[in-house]
């Protein structure tokens, strides 16, 4: 037991029960509103990527709502207060991914006029290679959202009294609901309140946290006392846990193989009725990003203002340290009934929103790579059926999946930290195929099991052999202001008995690999797994014979020498393996793969207005000028490899 008096946290009270209650009973009303609205349109292809016909505002905010889940609402802020605002640097990290994303992948992913991701490595490579990233994804993704469900549950049962069971269940069944009803549309609009849901409940606790704590000045003052903004350390050690380099490098790879590559979030650029508007969307969602990560680390810093003197988690009043906001939460708002609720609906804004996407990602990967391959000339009415079945079964699976992470244990941060290291070989198969003419499907299939090995090597390793402490240790958290229960004891014990930092008496035996390679930063485990796909890729496809040109669309690459526009004609025909270049900006629309309502290819040039008014060409077979959409028409499928 603690040594320490731990003061008195009130629960829940009424108003706090309703203001939660109405996050779930709007988010609720928006997937019946858009069953209702949408009832006259049967199609999978509207259910999944809601028509292609979204406008980037509502895209936007539902792919910032999606990728800032609980854990960043409830875990940024204690890292802040353990380790410093390095999490700032993440601006940087952002800005990388969210501009490869739109300028290189998103264009190949929208002109090929997939629906799930995974088609395209079976449009470059094959259909094994593609079955292969699919049943990775899919586990991968289940295993990732039943912890968002459960992990912040937790945390907040813990602390505000806010039942654990009744939170999980609610989740599971709310974001099933909706996505059920109301599919892509329904995920998107959601997401978008969530959002919103998620900055007030953040203004909310920066506003009277800051009030409370002396002003932005006293605040910042305190803050740079206690180290918590010596965050300029350049050092380009890749052992230590957090610098720059390990976060600017290391967080780019980590966010772009969750982010650019995901289905989650191609889903819904692709659902947007032009490429511009797809590209603005993730634009727009950068904007978002950098709100929501600033509204965390400032969290943070209050925080650390306000526990200054006495460290909850080090004297032992709470458990976790990912319970200590929603701890900070419950003492500031102790006399405000009402915003403890509207901070718990923040946290749980952005659980349903990352489960929803999942649920719905899951569904679209399952039914077009899987159901539409095994079963042929599914009609609208059963495509859209079996698609909403889909989202009742994930949402299950997800609801169960929190469930047996209750019996993990620790299983929460390696989950977390898994979802990174399956992120790394993803992105580095998409890299080949997009960046690499010359990779054959061999060596994608190779370069994929190869950063799997890497980069579950490295991951496990560390979690067997933690990084010493000189890479890990947290900044000093104080107990000195703590009342004492017995008075006998001296702080030198308390430390020792509740610093879980503290050094160990014997400090087990290393290796050499566990003392350098066991112990990089885990923001380089995406790193080594993209990396080790790529050389193993381009090596495999060098031995067993390189893909040649001929057998490629220009449309499923964007060789890296794009980059470059100084380079000869000789040596981008070289880069590009015999595709013919000169064909990659100004394509045809017959090259173009998009679906119609029957899920059938249809021919299409993605511009604002449907078709490229700029050119002479007509207006591709069943584009209606007058309603600017496509019309149920059968074309001949483009021949595919």
């Amino acid at each position: 037991m603690s040594n320490f008096v731990a003061p008195e946290i009130k629960g829940f009270k009424e108003w706090d029960y309703v203001v939660f209650a109405a996050l779930l009973v709007v988010s609720a009303g928006i997937g019946v509103f858009f069953a209702i609205k949408e009832r006259k349109k049967k199609t999978s292809n509207e259910f999944l990527v809601g028509g292609r016909q979204m406008t980037c505002g509502p895209v936007a905010l539902s792919l910032t709502a999606s990728f800032m889940s609980a854990i960043t609402v409830l875990g940024t802020p204690s890292e802040v207060v353990r380790f410093g605002a390095y999490y700032l640097y993440f601006i940087i990290a952002y800005t990388f991914v969210i501009t490869f994303s739109a300028e290189l992948f998103i264009p190949v992913f929208y002109r090929s006029g997939i629906t799930s991701t995974y088609e395209y490595l079976e449009l470059r490579f094959s259909r094994v290679v593609r079955y292969a990233a699919t049943i990775m994804y899919i586990i991968q993704t289940i295993l990732y959202t039943g912890v968002v469900v459960y992990a912040p549950a937790l945390a907040l049962n813990q602390v505000t009294g806010f039942n654990l069971w009744g939170s999980v269940f609610a989740t599971g069944i709310v974001c099933t609901f909706y996505c059920t009803l109301g599919g892509l549309k329904a995920v998107v609009w959601t997401d978008a309140f969530q959002m919103v849901v998620m900055v007030i409940g953040f203004l909310s606790v920066l506003i009277e946290g800051t009030i409370q704590n002396g002003g932005p000045t006293k605040i910042w003052e305190t803050a740079m006392n206690g180290s918590r903004l010596d965050i300029l350390d350049f050092s380009p050690d890749p052992l230590q846990r957090h610098t720059f380099w390990t976060i600017a490098v290391g967080g780019t790879f980590t966010w772009l193989g969750i982010y650019g590559v995901n289905q989650s979030t191609v889903q819904r650029c692709i659902s947007c009725k032009t490429e511009k508007h797809a590209k603005l969307a993730l634009y727009l969602n950068l904007v978002g990003l950098w709100i929501i990560l600033v509204c965390a680390v400032f969290s943070g810093l209050v925080m650390y203002a306000h526990f200054q003197g006495c460290d909850p988690w080090t004297a032992g009043f709470i458990s976790a340290p990912d319970q200590m906001m929603p701890y900070f939460v419950m003492t500031i708002f102790s006399s405000l009934p009402g915003l403890p609720g509207l901070f718990v609906a923040c946290a749980f804004s952005g659980t349903l929103s990352t489960v929803a996407a999942s649920i719905n990602a899951l569904a679209t990967v399952t039914y077009e790579d899987i159901v539409k391959n095994i079963f042929k000339n599914i009609s609208d009415k059963k495509s859209t059926w079996i698609s909403k079945g889909l989202c009742v079964v994930f949402g299950v699976l997800c609801t169960v999946m929190a469930v047996v992470a209750s019996f993990m244990g620790g299983v929460v941060q390696a989950a977390l930290s898994i979802h990174g290291m399956c992120g790394g070989p993803m992105l580095g198969l998409f890299t080949l195929g997009i960046l690499f003419p010359c990779t054959n499907w061999k060596g994608a299939l190779g370069g994929l099991l190869t950063g799997f090995v890497m980069s579950f090597w490295v991951g496990i390793g560390g979690f067997i052999y933690p990084a010493p402490p000189s890479k890990t240790f947290p900044l000093e958290l104080r107990t000195d202001e703590c009342i004492l229960a017995n008075v006998t004891s001296n702080t030198t014990e308390l430390l020792s008995t509740y610093l879980p930092t503290t050094l160990p008496t014997t400090a087990p035996s290393r290796s050499l690999l566990a003392d350098n390679w066991y112990s990089i930063s885990y923001l380089y485990y995406s790193a080594v797994g993209c990396l080790s796909c790529i050389i193993a890729g381009l090596l495999i496809s060098f031995i067993t014979g390189r893909e040649h040109g001929r057998n490629i669309k220009p449309l499923l690459i964007r060789p890296i020498c794009n980059l470059f526009c100084f380079w000869s004609d000789k040596y981008k025909e070289m880069c590009w393996c015999g595709v013919p270049h000169d064909t990659e900006e100004d394509f045809d629309s017959k090259d173009i793969l998009h679906k119609d309502i029957n899920m059938t290819p249809v021919t299409e040039v993605p511009t604002e207005n449907g078709y490229d008014r700029d050119s002479t060409r007509k207006p591709p077979p069943g584009y209606n000028e007058a309603e600017k959409s496509y019309t149920n028409v059968n074309v001949e499928k483009v021949s595919q490899m």
